[in-house]
């Protein structure tokens, strides 16, 4: 099993900039939760879509590097952002709904404290090491 790159162990993250991060998570995940409500398309379509992004992992099984490659694609909010543009432009309710779920899951994974992947593993994030500090 590789280890994981030893340029990374600058990155512990921990106390003030951390909490910071989670926080911002957080604002992100209620942010999606009430641009979803606000569309009154009905919680059972939020609660089916909202794990979707979570089968990006599903890339790892193609070894970590294009893993995280996949995971990042899913869980950065460059790709619901762009959605959310084009759901305005089109004045499409499901396409805005689709982001701001989307963009909630991404929250909810910052305030647990899982970032984006580095192909060293899974458990190395730009939050830091998800478990702790190695």
């Amino acid at each position: 099993m590789p280890q994981p790159d030893q340029s990374l162990r600058f990155l512990p993250l921990q106390g003030g900039p951390r909490w910071l991060l989670r926080l911002e998570g957080a604002a992100l995940m209620l942010a999606g939760i009430a641009f979803y409500a606000h569309l009154s398309m009905g919680w059972l379509l939020f609660l089916v879509l909202f794990p979707v992004p979570d089968l990006s992992m599903l890339g790892y099984v193609a070894g970590p590097r294009a893993g995280a490659a996949i995971y990042n694609c899913f869980h950065s909010t460059l790709l619901p952002f762009a959605l959310l543009a084009a759901g305005a432009l089109t004045a499409s309710s499901p396409t805005i709904g689709g982001a701001a779920i989307w963009l909630a899951h991404i929250g909810f994974d910052r305030l647990l404290g899982y970032g984006l992947k580095y192909a060293a593993g899974f458990s190395e994030t730009h939050l830091g090491r998800i478990g702790g500090t190695p």
